[in-house]
């Protein structure tokens, strides 16, 4: 007989149960949105920080700011390596990636894979 679940009040976890447990696929879209979410919240930090408009920092880039624009958007997905890196070297900054293990029984990582150097 299968162990039975303690109720829960906890709206995460409750959500977690309905929409994830059990579904891989679910939790790997989860994952990618949430290293799109940090992406675009990192460049968006990062300019700010360094006060500079879109406009200003895809001149040091060398693109446009309507791509600035898509890469602070957390729903975009076509983030390269090589335009971070560009993003990065305007900003005198680099980028790293890590690998972290998922500590969270329910799948959910507990540290972010992207930061700034």
């Amino acid at each position: 007989m299968p162990k039975k679940r303690k109720p829960t009040t906890d709206a995460v976890e409750i959500l977690h149960r309905r929409y994830f447990e059990g579904k891989p696929e679910m939790l790997a879209a989860l994952e990618e949105a949430r290293a799109n979410d940090e992406v675009a919240r990192r460049i968006y930090e990062l300019r700010t920080k360094a006060k500079l408009s879109q406009r200003q920092l895809a001149k040091l880039v060398g693109t446009t700011a309507s791509v600035i624009c898509m890469l602070e958007d957390a729903d975009y997905t076509g983030h390269s390596l090589g335009m971070l890196r560009r993003i990065a070297a305007a900003l005198h900054r680099r980028v790293e990636i890590r690998f972290v293990s998922l500590r969270h029984k329910s799948g959910f990582r507990q540290d972010h894979g992207l930061s700034p150097a």
